[in-house]
């Protein structure tokens, strides 16, 4: 049996890199075919050769032109900044107090938290935006965010790993006189750093990427986000392909620098974590 792995492990082992690495290039090809392609004239753009062969930043020029892209990006960045720190504040304390302590109906608010996650937010979207509307926090950030600041599945995520702290932890902490506060901040969240950091980003990722909503909740051009900009370019008269890859390579540069930046730790956290 020993000498069957010995004799099988080298040929697995090639056969799964190759296949991570066919995966790997088929995931990165739209995203390389979207930069190279932005730097096309219009009319090289559908040809089949990927590389351009007269390059070009009218693509980039005639984007900035035609919406503020730069606004849209930092609007698109403080609206995910702000949903993620609200998201992770109100998940981190329902959390803490589902795993901390046993009071009457914590299963019924368990409960109630999975079913609003399964709840989609297409669902809930016209009461929020009557009520935002009438508010007045149409075409605000404070309208993209509000119904966004808790998310059921930033509590259930926590939960998990709330719930396997060693409840010794929290005993000690009484002891020496902790409470519940002091307990969460200098106890708790120094020892889940993965899980939060790596929460966190799934929650910025997925506010960033939001459309239906800011959609809903902005009218003009100059309030809305870079998802909206984006579609800007693809109409019924004709879809500008060179202006949007531009605009599309341009809106993914703060997700990417993010990520060069936080590589370490988001390779980290999501290692420790366990998150997929």
């Amino acid at each position: 049996m020993e000498t069957q792995v010995l004799v099988y492990r080298g040929p697995v082992r090639w056969a799964g890199h190759a296949l991570l690495a066919a995966v790997s290039v088929l995931s990165l090809f739209p995203l390389v075919w979207m930069v190279l392609n932005a730097f096309k004239p219009t009319d090289e753009i559908l040809y089949f050769s990927l590389l351009p062969q007269n390059v070009t930043l009218q693509n980039f020029a005639d984007a900035l032109e035609m919406i503020p892209l730069p606004t849209m990006i930092v609007r698109s960045f403080a609206s995910g900044v702000f949903q993620m720190v609200g998201q992770l504040c109100t998940g981190i304390l329902a959390a803490y107090a589902l795993t901390r302590w046993d009071f009457p109906g914590k299963k019924l608010f368990y409960g109630l938290f999975t079913v609003t996650w399964l709840v989609p937010f297409q669902a809930t979207m016209l009461p929020n935006y009557v009520n935002l509307v009438q508010l007045g926090l149409r075409d605000t950030v404070a309208g993209i965010v509000l119904p966004n600041l808790a998310s059921a599945f930033a509590i259930l995520t926590l939960y998990q790993s709330f719930n396997a702290f060693p409840k010794t932890i929290f005993e000690a902490a009484q002891v020496d006189g902790a409470n519940s506060l002091k307990t969460l901040l200098q106890v708790v969240l120094p020892n889940l750093k993965g899980p939060v950091a790596s929460l966190g980003i799934i929650l910025f990722i997925h506010c960033w990427n939001e459309y239906f909503w800011p959609l809903l909740i902005t009218r003009s051009i100059d309030k809305a986000t870079v998802q909206i900009g984006l579609s800007m370019f693809l109409s019924s008269e004709g879809n500008l392909w060179g202006p949007l890859l531009a605009a599309a390579v341009l809106a993914s540069l703060p997700i990417l620098l993010l990520y060069m930046v936080l590589q370490k730790q988001i390779i980290d956290s999501f290692m420790k974590s366990g998150i997929k």
